[in-house]
């Protein structure tokens, strides 16, 4: 009994020593061989000599070329170092220093002799900064990016020539740091690779088949600026520049106010009279708003959807009431329109001979026997009672100046009038506008040494009639000098 229990214990024993004459060879300060982080063999190697190993590997990864795929698939090398690689286990020397020190010595034995047959392979995991691969993309990527251009159309001597779109492209910064920091940290073979970014596409709107069915006039309207000083005129040209060859889309917006602005000389507009707050001030852009009139009614015959539309404050002479169309910058008045049909519409705008004309083409879908008129009713009028007339002892009798001239206040509306076959069969109210009254004003002048003709003056001033005022002054003031000839006013 005593034999067999010495005889049992004599392997562990042998077996103990043998262990550890192989454990004090290694060196309990160094790794096991057949310990590998990833390709690199740690055997035999002390803590600090395996990180100085795995980090020269890394460091060797630096300058990997890495090619991104940008709009149009754009090229763009980068190498690692530029997307912020690093070691991210380093914990992974202390795990290769462990292997074979931990368990009973029948478990280390067992291990160390697997190591003899197949080698452990320990990973080293791969980290990229994300604000680096952020930063590389603003920088470097994004300066690809286009915007998308519709295919448009010009119109040049009578005839319409297609002008072809451009795709856009738009790269989504955010999911493209995330692609590029999945592909790098998992599949990544530490070879050049090519990263295909995350791209938005923006396709253009409108083919020539689409835009070749813009040729019908929908409708077109003109309005007269004959007495209009060269500034102003220069401004209703202007306007209607800078309106001519809008191409809109269905379900496409227009801004008159956007189009036109901003009322700077720069732009391309004079100082010119304007309505404001009920009076005629001069300001830059003056006459814009007979651009808008005429285009709003150009809009209304082509059957598009008006947006937006304000009347002006006082009645405007080129239209009739309720007919105008305003726009303020100091007010936030603007004439907007929607193209509301199936297919797209061109505005063609130009002046000849001190008349601006609008011009909506498109595709006619309406009925050839249909007809669209408007109509005008004016509901209220209201005229002024009186001449505002101030009088200013500065200036001598005989001074008589108008400030303001003098508006009719109207309440009016707008009818829509259908005919199909030459029989009216609709009449639907499109708009009301209420304008303003506005008194005559003038500054007459009451400086004299003669009080008679100081009383007379003020007596006329008093009567609140502008040109009972002027008969006075007529008769108060001595006749002009005569020639030799007898003729007024000599030479």
């Amino acid at each position: 009994m005593r034999n067999r229990v010495k005889w049992g214990c004599i392997p562990v024993v042998a077996l103990t020593c043998m262990l550890g004459m192989k454990v004090c060879a290694q060196g309990e300060d160094t790794i096991k061989n057949g310990i590998f982080a990833g390709d690199i063999d740690l055997s035999g190697l002390s803590g600090q000599e395996a990180s100085q190993a795995v980090e020269a590997y890394v460091e060797a990864l630096k300058g990997t070329e890495i090619t991104l795929l940008a709009a149009a698939d754009k090229e763009v090398v980068v190498t690692a170092e530029e997307l912020g690689i690093s070691w991210g286990n380093p914990g992974l020397v202390e795990e290769a220093l462990e292997v074979g020190t931990r368990g009973n010595v029948i478990e280390r034995y067992k291990l160390l002799k697997d190591l003899e047959q197949e080698n452990l392979v320990l990973p080293v995991e791969l980290t990229f900064d994300l604000q680096a691969i952020s930063d590389a993309l603003l920088e470097k990527c994004v300066q690809y990016d286009q915007e998308a251009e519709d295919a448009t159309l010009v119109r040049e001597n009578g005839e319409f020539r297609v002008i072809g779109g451009q795709t856009g492209y738009s790269l989504d910064v955010e999911t493209s740091v995330d692609r590029v920091s999945e592909v790098l940290m998992t599949d990544w073979d530490g070879q050049p690779c090519t990263i295909a970014l995350d791209v938005d596409v923006v396709e253009p709107r409108g083919t020539a088949e689409e835009l070749a069915q813009v040729k019908d006039v929908l409708g077109t309207f003109t309005t007269s600026y004959s007495s209009s000083g060269s500034n102003r005129s220069a401004n209703v040209s202007n306007g209607c520049d800078l309106i001519n060859g809008t191409l809109l889309y269905p379900g496409d917006e227009f801004s008159t106010y956007e189009s036109v602005a901003p009322f700077s000389q720069a732009n391309g507009y004079y100082m010119a009279g304007s309505y404001m707050n009920g009076r005629v001030v001069d300001s830059l852009g003056g006459g814009i708003c007979q651009v808008s009139t005429t285009l709003y009614n150009a809009v209304l015959l082509a059957e598009l959807d008006v947006t937006e539309r304000h009347n002006h404050s006082m009645i405007v002479n080129y239209v009739d009431p309720s007919a105008d169309a305003a726009i303020a910058e100091s007010s936030g008045k603007d004439f907007k329109f929607v193209n509301n049909l199936d297919y797209p519409v061109y505005i063609e705008g130009y002046t000849e001979n001190k008349r601006i004309t609008f011009t909506i083409y498109g595709r006619e879908t309406r009925s050839s026997d249909r007809e669209v008129l408007y109509e005008s009713e004016v509901l209220e009028v209201n005229r002024p009672p009186a001449d505002i007339i101030n009088a200013d002892a500065s200036k001598p009798i005989g001074y008589a100046v108008v400030t303001d001239s003098a508006h009719i206040g109207y309440k009016a509306r707008l009818w829509k009038v259908v005919k199909e076959g030459g029989r009216e069969v609709s009449r639907t109210q499109v708009n009301s506008s209420s304008y303003k009254m506005v008194p005559r004003s003038a500054v007459v002048g009451t400086a004299t040494e003669d009080p008679t003709a100081y009383e007379e003056i003020m007596a006329a001033i008093g009567t609140g009639n502008l040109d009972h005022v002027r008969n006075v002054i007529a008769l108060l003031l001595p006749p002009p000098p005569q020639d030799e000839n007898g003729e007024a006013g000599g030479q």
